[in-house]
């Protein structure tokens, strides 16, 4: 039983991954996010006593960090391509 739950798993997360083929840098900084704060919040909340609020709570905060720094990198690469476009024209 513990064989299949681990093929399982594994077949899960090759999925994931797979999935993430075709995604911009923002959706996939936002899932990453989102999944990497259910684990920790999960982990928090069964040491505190209620795993499943503390999987809730840190997906919804991984999930907005990892949008927020997706944005963030968007931005500073848009400004570095403009900045690189006016300077090839001021040659």
């Amino acid at each position: 039983m513990k064989r299949i739950s681990t093929m399982s798993g594994i077949i899960a997360l090759v999925g994931m991954i797979a999935g993430c083929a075709d995604m911009t840098q923002t959706q996939q900084r936002t899932i990453t996010g989102a999944a990497g704060g259910a684990a920790a919040g999960g982990i928090i909340g069964a040491i505190s006593g209620n795993a499943g609020m503390g999987a809730a709570i840190g997906a919804g905060l991984g999930g907005t960090g990892g949008f927020l720094l997706g944005r963030h990198n968007e931005a500073v690469n848009a400004a570095y391509e403009q900045g690189r476009a006016s300077g090839s024209q001021g040659r």
